[in-house]
């Protein structure tokens, strides 16, 4: 977890460099995820953004309430507009020390506002993964991004309910493997994972 306030700032522009490369051909690629092509993970990140903006406004209500299991995510005809506005609000909201206190909800979970910052710094860097692997573009997480993500996956590892939620059964990766390979590991996904 962080007790830190982090700047989501340097993730979100390496997503949205990420994001700006795909091309339209690209979108029904496949994914480490088995159930989202490229489209639909651009569409998860939208959607999460906007839940995890607003869950760091405290501003509670339907994008905070929806779990993302709902409905299948999917991208609009302006997401390549959408999608920089979007993380630039993310990124802004997360700024105010306030969206790191007290409680707050996304996916229709209450939380306290650290772990919802922890959920989403993890969120933001493991799908930038995905869908670096799936597009076979460089990706180079923010570091402090990365170590929230590796902390926040770490805590949840031994959560015997783990492959039953957002995560699939921990991937065993080298002690000494990459900080990034040991975080994708722990997110259910294989690190060696190509299209």
């Amino acid at each position: 977890m962080t007790d830190t306030i982090l700047d989501l700032g340097p993730q979100t522009r390496e997503l949205l460099r990420l994001a700006e490369g795909v091309t339209d051909e690209q979108l029904s690629a496949a994914t480490p995820c088995p159930d989202y092509a490229v489209r639909h993970m651009l569409g998860h990140l939208l959607g999460l953004s906007v839940a995890f903006r607003d869950a760091a406004r405290k501003d509670l209500g339907a994008t905070t309430d929806t779990s993302p299991d709902a409905a299948e995510p999917d991208i609009g005809p302006g997401w390549r507009e959408e999608l920089p506005k979007i993380l630039d609000e993310l990124t802004e909201a997360w700024r105010d020390p306030a969206a790191w206190t007290g409680m707050t909800r996304a996916g229709g979970v209450d939380l306290p506002g650290a772990v919802a910052g922890a959920v989403v710094a993890d969120e933001l860097v493991i799908h930038g993964w995905d869908l670096a692997r799936a597009t076979g573009r460089q990706y180079t997480p923010d570091p402090a991004a990365l170590q929230a993500s590796y902390g926040f996956l770490l805590a949840a590892a031994d959560d015997p309910d783990r492959g039953n939620g957002a995560f699939g059964p921990v991937v065993p990766v080298p002690a000494d493997a990459p900080l990034l390979d040991r975080a994708v590991g722990l997110s259910g996904r294989d690190p060696g994972w190509r299209p």
